[in-house]
């Protein structure tokens, strides 16, 4: 197992702790894949990588989204800096797939979701998505301001 869910910080927002209990669920799945790809590089090892991938990238953006919205609708004041941090891990996400797709290098990919993603993760929701959730729930700054 990757990550254990037991492990992941909480925030004050249900829907966004069940929405990272779903990633760790996906980011388990897929760290087989790339174990199972990685003991047998074969096509069948790859698509079924490819798969996961993806269902990773459309729940990432689908979470992102989903929280985005969220921001939008309660005036969230850190909007733009948190939905770049979306946006600059996407883009992240999705170039390390390319480069991977090109060279194979499953090693390089291995390393990316083991500590790069997974650090990003518990930092990012011990972070931006602590200061969301606490402005979603009391509607203020951490700082008590409006």
């Amino acid at each position: 197992m990757l990550l254990n869910k037991d492990n992941l910080p909480l925030v004050d927002m249900d829907f966004m702790n069940e929405t990272h209990f779903e990633d760790v669920d996906l980011l388990n799945e897929l760290f087989i894949n790339i174990e199972d790809f990685e003991k047998e590089a074969s096509d069948e090892n790859f698509e079924k990588l490819k798969s996961k991938y993806k269902d990773w990238v459309n729940h990432t953006v689908n979470h992102f989204a989903t929280e985005e919205e969220e921001m939008v609708k309660r005036g969230f004041f850190a909007y733009p800096f948190h939905k770049g941090e979306h946006d600059n891990n996407l883009a992240e996400i999705r170039a390390v797939w390319d480069s991977f797709e090109h060279s194979k290098n499953i090693e390089e990919l291995k390393n990316y979701i083991e500590f790069d993603v997974i650090n990003w993760l518990i930092n990012h929701i011990r972070s931006m998505d602590t200061v969301t959730a606490r402005f979603f729930k009391t509607g203020m700054s951490p700082c008590g301001m409006m």
